[in-house]
């Protein structure tokens, strides 16, 4: 039996990544790491340019996510200009992030995590993807799917004017307004939107709720951490996507902490591990206790999960309905069992929706004072918001010619990054059992670990530890000749 299992490269996620299992002389796991061998470096190279132009220069981290670094982005940056934005622009930008949102979640749930619960997690791997889903739902409902998220991209671009990579947010608020004959485009689209995050709710109880060894090994599998849980709330602690305060609860729903954007290096810092590009943030005021489970652990999530379990009630009605069928299905929370944050999805997908048609009958929402101008420069700015994959936040400082002289990042996925490595751990060890060889199918259920979190590796690698890694092999007639390593 091998001495070790390698998952290299790891599917249905963005970026790259591996999982090393090592097991012991009986086979059993005797370790398991979850490594980003990645790099990206923004924060190192933004430095120096004019500051303004960080929000259009992030996006391109990452293709999933831009818009949510575009918005972190952006007001970080009018954190550097005064923080005075236009009202209007604050609802453009929010109704915007809306729709991304929704055109985001999609793509997960139907292309990325569906394939386990509908084909199968132990299936043929040649058919476990998005087409296989196609297959056994029905080209219907599959067009509903391309559809849906379509109409989630075109209400994008007609907001800020690009289907992706945006450039539409400035200092003090947005390039372009919202026109009557843009506004009625719209309408029958989020119509439509609404409408489909009922669809996939029902489709969800009826494939997965339906089907009582998903629901075993939702609640019951070794899909569970009991560590915090992290999420932006309003004011009357229901889940905000663009703005608020972050509240911080432990696994039993207790108030850790709640803070403001500015005050996030109170309470996160980021502990380094030699063997992955990512960081691992932690609680500051507990202190780095290593990867840890318990009521005391430094360990947080960032995922759709927590933010529900951080959050008390839903920003509108329909969504605070499916809050509380979730909730009461699962019959804890905040839950713990990670699989949950499917269903999480969801259920954010109709806050979504309805403050879509919330804006959508605004009757300020096609006015033209969408941005005031910046009278000075106050030279650091933090803006946090909701990335879909966690809690995201930019922290920018910049000199009195408005030039950037720091940049830091904590992005959704690296929140979640210590959690990913310890129930991914947690899964091998529970699947693999010693003087059985693992089959493809227990290495998909490992991999099902980390994708509960959805994680976005390309724009969460930020460590920079001084030195590429660099591995060589030559092959010589088919064989290892010779070999070449260096370590970061």
């Amino acid at each position: 039996m091998a001495k070790t299992i390698s998952i290299d490269p790891i599917t249905r996620l963005e970026g790259h990544g591996k999982i090393q299992i090592f097991l012991n002389d009986d086979g059993g796991v005797k370790d398991c790491y979850f490594q980003i061998p990645e790099l990206r470096g923004f924060e190192r190279f933004v430095v120096g340019r004019p500051i303004e132009e960080l929000p259009r220069i992030v996006t391109r981290i990452c293709g999933v996510c831009p818009a949510s670094h575009h918005m972190a982005g952006a007001k970080a940056v009018d954190g550097c200009f005064g923080g005075e934005v236009a009202p209007l622009a604050l609802k453009l930008r929010d109704m915007y992030y809306h729709a991304h949102y929704i055109h985001s979640h999609i793509a997960h749930f139907y292309a990325l995590a569906a394939p386990d619960f509908v084909c199968g997690p132990t299936s043929d791997p040649a058919t476990r993807n998005i087409l296989g889903v196609v297959a056994k739902v029905g080209l219907e409902i599959g067009g509903a799917v391309i559809k849906a998220r379509a109409q989630a991209q075109r209400i994008q671009q007609i907001l800020g004017g690009r289907f992706t990579h945006l450039v539409w947010c400035i200092p003090g608020g947005v390039s372009k307004g919202l026109k009557p004959e843009e506004l009625a485009e719209i309408r029958p689209m989020v119509a439509n939107l609404y409408e489909f995050t009922q669809f996939s709710l029902k489709l969800f109880k009826d494939v997965v709720l339906g089907n009582p060894e998903y629901v075993d090994l939702i609640l019951n599998g070794p899909y569970t951490l009991d560590v915090q849980n992290m999420g932006l709330v309003d004011g009357n602690n229901a889940p905000n996507f663009y703005d608020g305060k972050v509240r911080v609860v432990d696994f039993k729903g207790k108030e850790l902490c709640k803070y403001a954007p500015k005050d996030y290096m109170n309470n996160v810092a980021e502990h380094v591990e030699p063997w992955s590009y990512l960081k691992f943030p932690y609680l500051k005021q507990r202190g780095w206790k290593g990867f840890v489970e318990g009521i005391d652990s430094s360990i947080y999530m960032a995922t759709p999960l927590s933010r529900l379990n951080v959050a008390e009630r839903m920003a509108t009605p329909k969504a605070q309905e499916a809050f509380e069928e979730m909730f009461g299905t699962l019959k804890q929370k905040p839950c713990r069992a990670l699989m949950a944050s499917h269903w999480a999805r969801l259920v954010e997908m109709v806050q979504n929706a309805e403050m879509l048609r919330k804006y959508c009958a605004d009757p300020e929402i096609t006015g033209d004072k969408y941005r005031v101008i910046p009278h000075g420069i106050s030279g650091e700015g933090v803006g946090i918001v909701e990335a879909m994959r966690g809690t995201l936040t930019h922290h920018y400082t910049c000199d009195k010619n408005g030039i950037c002289t720091s940049a830091n990042l904590i992005v959704g996925t690296t929140n979640n990054n210590a959690p990913i490595h310890m129930v991914t751990k947690k899964v091998a060890s529970t699947l693999i059992k010693p003087g059985v060889e693992p089959n493809e199918g227990i290495l998909n259920l490992v991999e099902m670990a980390f994708r509960s979190f959805d994680p976005c590796f390309s724009c969460a690698t930020h460590s920079l530890p001084g030195q590429m890694p660099l591995e060589v092999k030559i092959v010589k007639n088919g064989e290892v000749y010779r070999e070449f390593r260096r370590k970061c």
